[in-house]
């Protein structure tokens, strides 16, 4: 089910679209349980501004904690945002930043549907869902930039995938808009 809080972004969406002017999306992933005083929440919403001012769709999973902290952040900064939500409209109603609702009734199997939604995607901390969203965009080829978050070096014979790790939310943005656009494009 698609729930739209703003209809006349989801027609600019679908106009951008028929005219040949893609929206590129990156994700934002983090845990649901941290507040507005907390280094992960001050950095998903630098981030969320910074992408959506350049002009990219903020992806999150809808709910609290660094998705209400990045989906913030590209409101502030004129952006369109989209949650994968969990459940329903009634059991997981999605955080009042979001204008792009999508109700999977999933559970956390929607970190599948977050990490093939985007072009690339930051990591800001997080728990195990988090975790399994950059396992998923590693094994999916999404690259995936770590900021504060999980690091776990390839095992055996695994081949590194595009991951990356940035210092400062600055540098996260960066990392992720080169991945989407590389220079010389």
């Amino acid at each position: 089910m698609l729930c739209v809080k703003n209809e006349w972004k989801l027609q600019l969406i679908i106009y951008c679209r028929g005219r040949n002017m893609p929206k590129n999306i990156i994700g934002v992933f983090g845990a649901g349980n941290i507040s507005d005083s907390d280094d992960e929440w001050q950095a998903a919403l630098t981030v969320g501004r910074q992408l959506a001012q350049r002009g990219f769709v903020v992806l999150t999973g809808g709910l609290g904690g660094v998705m209400t902290a990045a989906s913030k952040g590209a409101k502030e900064g004129g952006g369109i945002t989209v949650g994968i939500l969990p459940g329903t409209g009634k059991t997981t109603p999605a955080n009042r930043y979001v204008d792009i609702a999508i109700y999977t009734g999933m559970g956390e199997a929607r970190n599948a549907i977050n990490t093939k939604s985007c072009k690339a995607a930051i990591a800001i901390g997080g728990e195990y869902g988090t975790l399994s969203e950059i396992a998923l965009a590693l094994k999916g080829n999404c690259p995936i930039i770590l900021l504060n978050s999980w690091t776990i070096p390839p095992h055996g014979k695994v081949k590194p995938s595009e991951w990356y790790v940035a210092a400062t939310p600055e540098e996260a943005v960066a990392m992720a808009v080169g991945a989407v656009a590389p220079e010389g494009e």
